[in-house]
């Protein structure tokens, strides 16, 4: 069932080609790397049955890509990837997928030549530019690369979430940090709710980032003073801390297909 939803959608399209993102970690819907390669597998032998070119890259998220979660929190951080302010994870997820996507499209030689491309791209300003023309083509702002900021919404409450002691960021739970975004309004809990795009988290820390007691392990981005405190908290438990630093995972498990 879970085979037959995501590639139902995307084999209507009638693709020449196919790359698919597995997620595998805490903030995943697979959360071991069995199960994470057993639906890999299963998408890419379906997709390929169908006629459809397919590589499924099973990629890291026990931790979030970007140091942002929420609406336009998150927009903020691909604005500031597109006009290289910053880099990263998440350059690093777009330029791979990117890479076996050309190459398996036959639009560039092999993987590596692939990325080259899409970094180039993304270091030249083409990405950027196309992007605004997407936004401006769906009736959005014209400038809005030029001047991103001046669009997105802000919270009424920002506040740190101090380390309670020092150590290593050893463990990350990420679906907790996407229920307290939820929770401050970042997302519907029952259909209907209405969406704060404003409210989220920045700043997030790292797996293996040494932090001292009372320094930030992120901010809370809130409408309110008492659900800012509870996302604090939220927050606060998701961030395991620890005397020693932990192994850093690699952001590129596994290529099937």
């Amino acid at each position: 069932l879970i085979t037959a939803s995501i590639l139902s959608k995307k084999l209507a399209a009638s693709p020449d080609a196919l790359v698919l993102d597995v997620k595998v970690g805490s903030g995943a819907f697979m959360k071991s790397a069995e199960d994470a390669r057993a639906l890999a597998v299963a998408l890419t032998e379906t997709a390929v049955a169908a006629g459809c070119r397919t590589t499924a890259v099973i990629s890291d998220m026990s931790q979030p890509l970007a140091p942002a979660l929420g609406n336009a929190l998150e927009v903020a951080e691909v604005m500031r990837v597109l006009t290289g302010e910053t880099a990263g994870p998440l350059v690093q997820i777009c330029v791979a997928l990117g890479g076996v996507l050309l190459a398996d499209a036959g639009l560039a030689g092999d993987v590596q030549e692939g990325a080259d491309r899409i970094a180039a791209a993304l270091a030249g300003g083409q990405v950027a530019e196309r992007f605004g023309r997407m936004v401006a083509a769906q009736g959005g702002p014209v400038a809005f690369v030029d001047a991103w900021a001046r669009f997105l919404p802000e919270a009424t409450v920002i506040r740190e979430v101090a380390a309670p002691v020092s150590g290593y960021v050893s463990a990350i739970d990420g679906e907790a940090l996407g229920l307290a975004v939820v929770r401050l309004g970042g997302g519907r809990q029952v259909e209907g709710d209405l969406v704060d795009p404003a409210v989220g988290l920045s700043g997030i820390v790292r797996l293996g980032d040494r932090v001292t007691k009372g320094a930030a392990l992120a901010q809370v981005h809130a409408a309110r003073e008492d659900s800012a405190r509870a996302a604090e908290k939220a927050v606060r438990a998701a961030i395991t801390l620890s005397d020693t630093p932990p192994l850093r995972p690699e952001l590129i498990r596994e290529r099937i297909g």
